[in-house]
């Protein structure tokens, strides 16, 4: 009986080692948080956030997972950042209190509460987006999620891209609106390294 159990016990030690969560290191080389938004119904203007850390978990045989990203608003870039003769820039504008507030909300975060899995890769990530200090929910589609060695470093790493749709006004950015759109599109591009 003794050596049943030893047998047992044996046999599911790799099974628990291997659903061992593993954990990642934001890339911030390589991870972004890109926005698009209508512009007075004439064209779609698209910007980007260039600083993002965080963290992400992942568990290909328990099918779970966490995100938690922080993005640096100050670092939001519309492209426009050449002042010349004008008062201000496009950057300028959105970093003041008619939107992203910047010097009193200088982060905003996005922390996951479930990973929804097909196959070995997640296709759904719910979580809390905190923006302009309200928390509300947001969930992003996964597009596209592969793990590897990347080739050059021969370091492990995963990442993917995915999207999500908000309207700004449920966090209380309701400047412009509706001659500035209310629905913002989303993309994230993240890539992590294996801690």
């Amino acid at each position: 009986m003794r050596m049943a159990i030893i047998g047992a016990l044996a046999l599911t030690l790799p099974l628990a080692v291997a659903a061992a969560p593993e954990s990642y290191t934001i890339d911030p080389t390589h991870t972004f948080m890109y926005w698009e938004v209508d512009h007075l119904g004439v064209s779609m203007q698209r910007g980007r956030f260039d600083r993002t850390s965080g963290k992400f978990t992942l568990d290909r045989v328990a099918k779970t997972g966490g995100v938690d990203l922080t993005v640096e608003t100050a670092s939001l870039s519309s492209g426009d950042n050449v002042k010349g003769s004008r008062p201000r820039t496009l950057d300028e504008h959105l970093r003041n209190a008619d939107f992203f507030n910047v010097p009193e909300f200088p982060r905003m975060t996005f922390k996951s509460t479930a990973v929804r899995f097909t196959g070995d890769n997640p296709v759904e990530i719910s979580g809390q987006l905190t923006l302009l200090g309200v928390t509300k929910p947001l969930t992003l589609r996964v597009e596209r999620w592969v793990c590897k060695d990347n080739p050059m470093n021969k370091r492990p790493m995963c990442g993917g891209n995915a999207t999500a749709t908000l309207k700004r006004t449920d966090w209380g950015m309701k400047f412009g609106v509706p001659a500035i759109g209310d629905e913002v599109r989303l993309w994230v591009a993240m890539e992590g390294y294996k801690d």
